[in-house]
C-alpha cells in the first residue's frame, strides 16, 4: 500500500503536480530540521492565532479607561499592569497584534510585486530602462529608510494608512534590486532564448518566465525584511506619526510610557518586548526559509 510519504518522496513522478507537491515536500522536511526555524515559525503562527482569538484571549477591553486603576503594577487581575488611563496593557498587546499584522500584510501586499516586477523589468531589458530604473532606485537607498519615511508621513499627514503608504514606497528599493540580480542570470539562460525565438514578446518573457524564477529570493528577502518594516512601523508609532490613539499600536504604548519608564517600568517594558519577539520570529523564519529556497 503506498502512503503519502512514498507518493510525495518517489524518484519517478506520474505527474508534473506530483512532482511539485514532492519538492515542496522535500522542503519542508529540510526546514523542519532547523530548529531555530521552526521557533521562529511558532512565533508567526502565535501571532496569527493571537490576533484571530483576541477577543477571546483579551481579559478587557483595551480601550476602557479607569482612572481609579492607573499605573497598577503586573498582578493577577492585570497581567501586564496598567497604563496612566488605567487600560489593561496585557488586553491592549493582545489587540496591538492585529495592528502589526495588518502593517505587514499591506506591506508586503503593495511592495512584493512593485519591486519584483521593477527589477525584473530592469534586468531583463536593459538599456536606458535599466539605467533610469536603478538611478531612481538608487536614490530611494541613498536615504535611512526610517528619515525617508518620516518625510513622507510628514507630508501626508499621521495616521496608519499614511504609514503603511511611507513605509512601502521607502521598502520596494531592495526587492527591485535581487530581482534585477536574479535576472541578469536568467536572461543568459537556454531555455528563455528558445522561448524568444518562439516569438514571446518581452514582457510575457519577463511576466510568465523570469518572475516565478524570482519569487523564492523575493518570499525570503520579504521574511527577513519584516523584523525592520515593525520595527519602523513601531518608531513612525512612538513619534506619534503611526496609529493614533485610541489605537493599541505598540510603538505609540511605548511612547505613552516613557515618562514612566523609572518608576512604572511595566507600561514601555511589555509593548517592547512584544515587538523584540515579532521581530525575532521573522528573522528566524527568514533565515530558515533562505537555508532551503536559496541554492547558494
Amino acid at each position: 500500500m503506498t502512503t503519502w510519504t512514498d507518493y510525495l518522496l518517489t524518484d519517478s513522478p506520474s505527474s508534473r503536480r506530483q512532482a511539485r507537491l514532492g519538492q515542496m515536500y522535500r522542503k519542508w522536511l529540510a526546514f523542519r530540521r532547523n530548529r531555530l526555524a521552526m521557533v521562529g515559525l511558532g512565533i508567526i503562527v502565535a501571532l496569527l492565532l493571537v490576533a484571530a482569538f483576541a477577543p477571546l484571549i483579551a481579559t478587557a477591553d483595551p480601550l476602557a479607561q479607569n482612572l481609579d486603576r492607573r499605573l497598577l503594577p503586573p498582578s493577577g487581575t492585570n497581567f501586564f499592569g496598567t497604563d496612566s488611563l488605567g487600560r489593561d496593557i496585557f488586553s491592549r498587546i493582545v489587540y496591538g497584534t492585529r495592528v502589526t499584522l495588518v502593517i505587514v500584510l499591506l506591506v508586503v501586499v503593495s511592495v512584493g510585486p512593485i519591486g519584483l516586477l521593477i527589477g525584473a523589468a530592469s534586468g531583463y531589458l536593459g538599456g536606458w530602462v535599466d539605467r533610469a530604473l536603478m538611478r531612481m532606485t538608487d536614490v530611494f537607498l541613498a536615504f535611512p529608510r526610517l528619515v525617508l519615511a518620516l518625510a513622507f508621513v510628514a507630508a501626508l499627514g499621521p495616521g496608519l494608512e499614511n504609514a503603511v503608504i511611507a513605509i512601502a514606497i521607502t521598502a520596494w528599493p531592495p526587492y527591485a534590486r535581487v530581482a534585477r540580480a536574479e535576472t541578469l542570470i536568467i536572461r543568459q539562460q537556454d531555455y528563455i532564448a528558445a522561448i524568444r525565438l518562439q516569438g514571446a514578446s518581452q514582457w510575457r518573457i519577463v511576466w510568465k518566465h523570469v518572475v516565478p524564477l524570482c519569487l523564492p529570493s523575493l518570499i525570503v528577502r520579504t521574511t527577513l525584511d519584516m523584523a525592520g518594516v515593525i520595527l519602523i512601523a513601531a518608531g513612525l508609532g512612538f513619534l506619534g506619526l503611526g496609529a493614533q490613539p485610541p489605537i493599541p499600536e505598540w510603538g505609540a504604548m511605548i511612547s505613552a510610557g516613557r515618562e514612566q519608564i523609572f518608576d512604572q517600568w511595566w507600561v514601555a517594558t511589555f509593548p517592547g518586548i512584544a515587538i523584540c519577539i515579532v521581530a525575532l520570529g521573522f528573522n528566524l523564519l527568514g533565515d530558515g526559509l533562505r537555508d532551503v529556497m536559496d541554492a547558494r
